[in-house]
């Protein structure tokens, strides 16, 4: 059998980190001329984030705040992703797919040993592997089922066949489902760890830091700093008065209400990175009035997305469900428009002039959206009631009972047109299409002919108006310039920090 091998360097710095709060747009960074000096081993880096993991425990917890820190940083997997989601290798040294897309050979890279100092080989990884396989309590369970076996040929060599071609395996190989642990560790993941990164966890204080301490032992390059502190501060103007107090040499998720206080000390630098983040308005499109097209084409309509994205100072426009860093990404704007009359004529074709609806969305976001979207609906005769939940609730409410009219949360997840192709998901949106056209993508095993089969499927989705995509957001970093090789891009859904280094002030 032919094989195609694909070859990467291993990166340094791999951005990301799980802000699913505001996102911002572009401001220039200030030219700086404070003075900075050599890197410092023995700096430690603080680090302002917005949401606090509620658990350690990778392996049964979603969420973008536990693989924000954790990912790379203290947990390592076989392949990881570059800031713009392109895949490499970490764990692997390099690996091999097949022509027909169903086999993948891992070679694993020397001396790699757990924290407490157990070398880790392929059967390491195999045992990890078939655990997310078979188990459907761990994360990534739904992603391994098309895997047919896992074995390890030797201590050096992994090897997964899949039944079927599988466009995304790869992919979700960087996240937890990709990730490697100890075979028979009773460790209890929800508040120690035993990864194989370049850190490890030494202390977590809950509603305040999680420290990392650099792995001395570590098998690749090591870290630049000797300790990280994450400090978990939700209230972003505490946030900016943290960093201009010296608190912290790095805080994310800036608001861009407050990011001018940072920029005019002149003690931060500002960044914009992009993100996979889609400010996403869903419709219950299971449950009437909105199981209407023409009411939720008239919603769309109703909305002036240019000015949203300038009262929230975030991002860029989306007409669709995929953004700019994910493939198959097609600019719809021409799919959607600005056109409150054109609204009212299918509102009062519908026969909903006078319809009543409630925004069902997580209190921590904040007032900008829910009032925009008051304002525009209010134009076109809908009167909209805003239920600002706190997070539990809304995923039992609205993600787990679908008890819900309209909501908004950023979807933050790369790759994840899926949900789309899933009517039990808690959109309701079922098209035999659309689903035929995502399942064709995935076992499409040449990539660009994947990113075309998805671009059709997601014109399909907005022109089926399932959703409204408020805009891509962007997040804002102020970085102190003392600290060097921070990620700028992606961090919305992790950070990798061995790269980043603290100089010292001359």
């Amino acid at each position: 059998m032919s094989r195609r091998t694909r070859r990467f360097a291993l990166i340094s710095a791999i951005a990301a980190s799980a802000i699913i709060l505001s996102a911002c747009t572009g401001t220039a960074a200030p030219e700086t001329t404070a003075p900075t000096g050599e890197p410092d081993p023995d700096a430690t880096l603080q680090v302002g984030l917005v949401l606090e993991p509620t658990n350690l425990d990778i392996r049964h917890t979603s969420g973008a705040a536990i693989e924000q820190i954790l990912i790379d940083n203290i947990y390592e997997g076989l392949v990881s992703r570059t800031e713009d989601n392109e895949i490499v290798p970490r764990l692997a040294s390099d690996y091999e797919m097949s022509d027909d897309g169903l086999t993948y050979t891992f070679t694993l890279n020397d001396g790699i040993a757990f924290h407490n100092g157990t070398a880790l080989t392929s059967a390491d990884v195999v045992s990890s592997y078939e655990a997310v396989r078979t188990d459907t309590t761990l994360q990534g369970n739904a992603e391994f089922a098309s895997v047919a076996s896992i074995t390890a040929p030797d201590p050096a060599t992994v090897q997964i066949v899949l039944t079927e071609p599988n466009q995304n395996f790869l992919f979700s190989l960087t996240g937890p489902a990709g990730l490697v642990f100890q075979t028979g560790d009773t460790t209890d993941l929800k508040t120690a760890e035993n990864g194989t990164g370049p850190f490890t966890l030494t202390r977590w204080s809950k509603g305040s830091t999680i420290t990392f301490a650099r792995n001395d032992a570590y098998w690749g390059e090591k870290a630049g700093v000797a300790s990280v502190e994450f400090q978990y501060i939700p209230d972003f103007t505490a946030g900016v008065n943290t960093a201009l107090d010296g608190g912290v040499q790095v805080l994310t998720a800036v608001d861009p209400n407050l990011a001018p206080q940072l920029e005019d000390s002149g003690e931060f630098i500002l960044t914009t990175g992009r993100t996979t983040d889609k400010a996403t308005l869903a419709f219950n499109n299971a449950k009437a009035p909105l199981d209407d097209v023409r009411v939720r084409e008239a919603l769309r309509l109703a909305i002036d997305h240019e000015s949203l994205v300038q009262a929230v100072g975030a991002g860029s426009t989306l007409y669709g469900p995929i953004p700019e860093l994910d493939p198959g990404y097609e600019d719809l704007s021409d799919v959607i428009s600005y056109d409150p009359e054109k609204a009212k004529e299918l509102l009062a074709e519908a026969g909903q002039e006078d319809l009543e609806l409630t925004l069902t969305i997580p209190s921590f976001y904040g007032t900008t959206v829910p009032k925009v979207l008051i304002s525009d609906f209010k134009k076109v005769g809908v009167t909209l009631t805003v239920d600002a939940v706190e997070f539990p609730t809304w995923l039992e409410d609205v993600y787990t009972n679908h008890d819900y009219d309209l909501s908004f949360v950023l979807h933050v997840e790369p790759r994840d047109f899926g949900n789309f192709a899933n009517p039990e998901y808690y959109f309701g949106y079922d098209n035999a299409e659309v689903q035929s056209l995502y399942a064709e993508a995935l076992s499409e095993v040449d990539p660009d002919a994947s990113a075309k089969l998805l671009a059709q499927a997601a014109r399909i989705v907005s022109e089926d108006h399932a959703a409204d995509w408020l805009y891509n957001g962007a997040t804002i970093t102020a970085v102190s310039p003392l600290v060097s090789g921070f990620p700028q891009d992606s961090i919305n859904s992790r950070i990798d920090l061995a790269g980043v280094t603290v100089a010292t002030e001359n």
